[in-house]
This record gives C-alpha cells, structure tokens and sequence, in this order.
C-alpha cells in the first residue's frame, strides 16, 4: 500500500461477515478508534456493501476479506473497485482469495488461478499497492509480498505471524486476523469460540493443513478441537488480556491485526468493541 493508505489501517481493526454489519455499526467503529473494517464472508464483487459502509463513514478504510476468486470475474471486481476508490481514495483495500476446495465445485489449481485472477486486476487499474491476498502457505505468502501490498492471513496464531513474516521480508503488509471472547472464564469463553471454530474451519484442508504445519496435532484438530488449540485460535480473557494477546502479533511482525469479537447472544457488542478499543488505547 502507499504510506498514506497503510497509514490509514491503524494497528487494529476489525473483522466482521458482510451479513453481520450494518452502517450504523460501521459508523461506532470508526467512532471507538479503529483504523479498519474486514469485511469478510465473501463480499459480492460489486462491491456494493462496501460502498454502503465507506459512505457511511468518514476515516475508517474499508477492506474484503475476502472476494473469492471463483465468485467473481477479475475485470468485474477491477471495475468495482475503480469506482470505489476514485470516490473514497486511499480509504479501501481489495483483499481477494481462493477460497475452499469443499466450498466451489470450480475450485482446481488455485495457485495458478490466483495468479491469473491477480494479474487482470492489475492490468484493470488495480494499484498492486491497493491489493492484498489470503495467504496461509509458503507458497501464496510469497506472492502475496512479490505481486500485492501483502497478505491477509485468517484462523492463525502469532507463531504463522512470526512465521509469515520471516517468509515475506520486511516490507509488505501483514494483517493477520485473531479471534477474541471477552469472558474471563475459560469454560464459558470455550463454549463461545469452539464452534465458530469447529464449523466449518476444522472441516476446511487449507486450514487444517496450516495448523499441522504450526505443530498441532490431529488430536488437537479432532472433536472440535482440543482447549490448547482453541485457547491459541480464540484469545479470551478481561479486554486487557485480550489486547496483550493481540499485541503478540504486533510483535512476531504484523503491521495490523484484526479482531473478530466472538458474543454469547446476551453479550452487548459494541460494549465488548468499545471496552477492547480502550485496552488497545485506540
């Protein structure tokens, strides 16, 4: 991204489903400090929730996390993006991927799909500097810090963090997402993260795949997963403890981390949101 714009990411944000946000709660974001909205359950590539969400904000930069690649045509996406960017420059990133093979019937060699997909947005106007990817493996981290801004890395910890930087080089842009539970008690802030964790990220190989390589073993990964594996995934704790924890990835070497806030469906939400954004000193 240019300075301006990597600027505008802040240290933290947050990373929420399209189905899941509202303007108004993209508006009390923006209010509580934080520098980036994630707009994540593959945003439709007219990017017209984005538009909503960017018009209804004054500083806070809108991102995808992510457009799949088979959902959308490349020349589309580019065109969506163009008409966003020149009404609200440096304000939004394009963070685009591959998806899951269990997901897309078309799914079939997606590195050199992503690839392809990656270099008509760039012959359609899509600044590399404007552009990130979901990046797990070696082997997509490399072209997301060779060909993009860098790599939106998604269900990891701040060991992939630690990891994902030594492979990329300083440099390029890393903005790894972290799930959190405002809930001192591990029991309950469990039984708050384990099923957005078990279903369906523990039924995806991508995920599964980049866990093995952080060291977890299929114990770990089965039934749910094991308390070590999502105590590592969902940090949970008092907002201080959370923001310790977020933190860590600032420290193995992400430039931006953005925090999925996990609720029970008694828990206030922009009660946990404002609470972290003081821990964060935002």
């Amino acid at each position: 991204m240019s300075e301006l714009a990597r600027d505008h990411l802040g240290q933290f944000g947050v990373w929420r489903s399209v189905t899941m946000l509202t303007p108004g709660l993209a508006l009390a974001l923006e209010e509580a400090g934080y520098g980036t909205l994630w707009v994540g359950g593959s945003p439709d590539g007219s990017l017209a929730e984005i538009e909503e969400l960017i018009d209804a904000t004054t500083t806070l930069t809108l991102a995808t996390g992510i457009v799949n690649i088979w959902k959308d045509a490349a020349v589309d996406v580019a065109a969506s993006f163009r008409r966003i960017a020149a009404r609200h420059p440096g304000r939004f990133l394009l963070g685009v991927g591959a998806g899951h093979r269990e997901a897309t019937q078309e799914y079939s060699r997606p590195y050199e799909a992503l690839v392809g997909y990656v270099d008509v947005l760039l012959a359609e106007g899509v600044p590399s500097e404007d552009l990130v990817l979901a990046a797990l493996g070696p082997k997509v981290l490399r072209l997301a810090a060779e060909a993009t801004a860098g790599a939106h890395p998604y269900l990891v910890t701040p060991e992939h963090t630690r990891r994902a930087r030594e492979i990329m080089g300083a440099g390029p842009v890393l903005a790894p997402e972290q799930k959190v539970v405002l809930d001192t008690d591990p029991a309950r802030a469990r039984a708050i993260g384990r099923p957005r964790v078990q279903r369906p990220y523990l039924g995806l190989v991508n995920y599964t795949s980049n866990l093995r390589r952080l060291g977890w073993s299929d114990d770990d990964l089965r039934d749910g997963g094991s308390d070590a594996l999502i105590d590592a995934l969902v940090a949970h704790g008092t907002a201080a403890q959370v923001a310790a924890r977020l933190h860590e990835h600032l420290d193995a070497g992400a430039d931006h981390v953005c925090l999925q806030l996990l609720t029970g469906s008694d828990d206030d939400l922009l009660a946990g949101y404002r609470a972290l954004a003081a821990a964060l000193k935002l």
